[in-house]
């Protein structure tokens, strides 16, 4: 009996070659800035808001002062007819 050791060797040889695995370089993706676009309805928006603070402020600095000079009354039935608005949802 004849043994012909190239041809088993050459069974091992690609058997070790399909298992060889070649390291992949993992490429970065390309990363973007983030970018924040306002809208001219938004800025409008805002601005808004600055008037409509200065006009609130006014009118605490206003309330304050009646209240500390005692000029500010409250009316009682007012006060409840706003509390019963709220609590039964009228």
């Amino acid at each position: 009996m004849n043994i012909d050791k190239t041809n088993g060797s050459a069974f091992v040889q690609s058997y070790h070659k399909q298992t060889q695995v070649t390291p992949v370089a993992k490429s970065n993706p390309l990363q973007r800035e983030d970018q924040l676009q306002i809208s001219d309805k938004a800025k409008e928006l805002f601005e808004k808001k600055d008037d409509i603070d200065a006009e609130r402020q006014d009118k605490i600095q206003e309330l304050k002062a009646r209240i500390q000079s005692g000029e500010y009354e409250v009316s009682n039935e007012k006060l409840a007819g706003k509390f019963y608005d709220f609590w039964f949802d009228k």
